[in-house]
């Protein structure tokens, strides 16, 4: 059986960590249903840093840090690391949908699942769906 691939964004991130966010109960709940032995996870360094950006201004220091040492210690999650390349293509998909509210980080994120052929993500933001990505929680 082949292993269940992910990209993960920072709303699940934060709603993961965070008991009393709106999305806690479905993302505990997808969190608890995951084999981790069998699924691969991928985030960004710009999806890391607004995960702990966000916790550590809501007074959630220890929890930012022990949500950063777990993704940077886990070999089931790939941390993509945001280089000149990355970023350059993330912002010409940027450019390239002016219609759209999608952020900067959000456009790199969509290129990383692309360039992976990452077709869920754990997310709790339906710029996803829009950009023709199934959410999985």
């Amino acid at each position: 059986m082949a292993n269940e691939r992910y990209f993960v964004d920072s709303s699940y991130w934060i709603a993961l960590e965070l008991a009393d966010d709106q999305n806690h109960g479905p993302a505990q709940a997808k969190w608890d249903s995951l084999d981790l032995v069998l699924t691969d996870l991928v985030t960004t360094t710009y999806i890391f840093d607004e995960a702990i950006t966000f916790l550590n201004s809501r007074n959630a220091h220890t929890t930012a840090v022990e949500l950063g040492d777990s993704i940077l210690l886990s070999p089931r999650i790939e941390l993509v690391h945001v280089d000149e390349d990355l970023f350059f293509e993330g912002w010409g998909f940027f450019q390239k949908y002016h219609d759209k509210a999608y952020s900067l980080t959000d456009c790199i994120s969509f290129v990383v699942m692309k360039q992976r052929k990452l077709t869920s993500a754990l997310t709790f933001d339906m710029d996803f769906r829009q950009a023709g990505f199934r959410i999985a929680v």
